[in-house]
């Protein structure tokens, strides 16, 4: 798409003031196919400054990467030099279909079965960048991410006016609900704030009562570390077998504290426009609404590769995903898969050896 060609700056006049400018980025962020659309200012958030203290409680697990780059986490003005505006956007990619896959013994995050959203979102948030050029008339420095670089995008959607962070730590907008794609763009370019949302949790803990692995260590605070969403796709060692049984059928991600928010049950939901085809792309796949823990575990190489062909749930690896679907079959109580995890417990991988062994266990014990 050529920005430069679609977007024609209005009147001079009505661009005169950050107010003005504001407007009409936010109009062709809606053109581009976003549903929200907001400006935070570039510098530090009451949530960004927390960052510091999560880490150093070990929630991060693993995920070495958020400390690493930790001050630019924590202050926009770190990842571009001069910056002044956010532009957050977001993205509704769920209508409130039912569950992805057909077989009940296999649950997979939403955002993960259709086209990878990074891929789909970061290419309309730079055409954005672009359309904002001819917008200020002048050339911009900018810098876009979907989930791809030292930004904290929930943090920043929140200080620009698209929701709220929730106890369940997920940015909860009080019409379209959590089930959001986020995107930044940073900019040298003066835009006038939002104003930010305010906490509607309230006294509502359903989202941290109902989490299978106890992950929540206090209101709005997620050791990740129990979360199914790191331990099936961020971290690539054993699953904890104290969490293991948690898992149920997990086998990339988890919805579950989403899924019992009142504010995604009561949500409203429109046919959203999307004469652009973006949330087409992040429709699921036909071939994970078949997939089935038997597939999984039999899953080659070439199968793989194929199935998660520009998609996210290729962030797993092919290893992770072998090891979560045992899990799952430890859980699922068929003794039909005892042969297939049986095949497992010979792998030349101690990981996948040792949580075959652990399914099979499980499977047999139930007999």
């Amino acid at each position: 798409m050529d920005s430069r060609r679609r977007f024609r700056p209005p009147a001079r006049a009505s661009l005169s003031s950050t107010e003005g400018l504001a407007g009409s980025v936010k109009d062709a962020a809606r053109v581009l196919g976003f549903d929200l659309v907001g400006v935070a200012p570039a510098a530090p958030t009451e949530h960004t400054e927390r960052l510091r203290e999560w880490i150093d409680r070990g929630f991060a697990g693993s995920m070495a990467y958020l400390g690493e780059r930790l001050e630019e986490r924590v202050d926009p003005r770190r990842v571009l030099d001069g910056a002044r505006s956010v532009v957050m956007v977001g993205l509704v990619y769920d209508d409130g279909s039912p569950p992805v896959a057909a077989d009940a013994s296999v649950a997979l995050a939403r955002y993960a079965v259709g086209d990878d959203y990074h891929e789909v979102l970061l290419d309309r948030v730079r055409a954005l960048a672009a359309a904002i050029e001819v917008l200020a008339d002048r050339p911009v420095a900018s810098r876009a991410y979907v989930d791809t670089g030292p930004v904290a995008e929930r943090a920043l959607a929140a200080r620009a006016g698209l929701g709220w962070i929730g106890k369940n730590s997920c940015l909860i907008h009080p019409e379209h609900g959590s089930y959001l794609l986020l995107g930044a763009l940073l900019l040298d370019l003066e835009l006038a704030p939002d104003a930010p949302e305010p906490d509607h949790c309230g006294s509502c803990r359903a989202c941290l009562d109902a989490c299978p692995t106890d992950a929540f260590a206090e209101p709005y605070v997620l050791d990740a570390t129990r979360c199914i969403a790191y331990t099936t796709i961020e971290d690539p060692g054993p699953i904890p077998p104290s969490l293991r049984e948690g898992h149920g059928a997990g086998v990339f991600g988890c919805d579950v504290c989403q899924q019992v928010c009142p504010w995604n049950s009561r949500r409203s939901r429109p046919r959203l426009a999307d004469s652009l085809g973006l949330r087409e792309r992040l429709a699921p796949r036909d071939s994970w609404r078949r997939v089935t823990l038997r597939w999984l575990l039999e899953l080659d190489e070439a199968a793989w590769q194929a199935t998660t062909r520009h998609s996210a749930v290729r962030r797993a690896k092919r290893r992770g995903l072998l090891r979560n679907a045992l899990v799952a079959a430890g859980n699922s109580g068929d003794r039909s898969l005892a042969p297939v995890v049986g095949v497992h417990c010979e792998s030349e991988d101690p990981m996948l050896a040792e949580h075959a062994r652990w399914a099979l266990a499980r499977l047999v014990s139930r007999s």
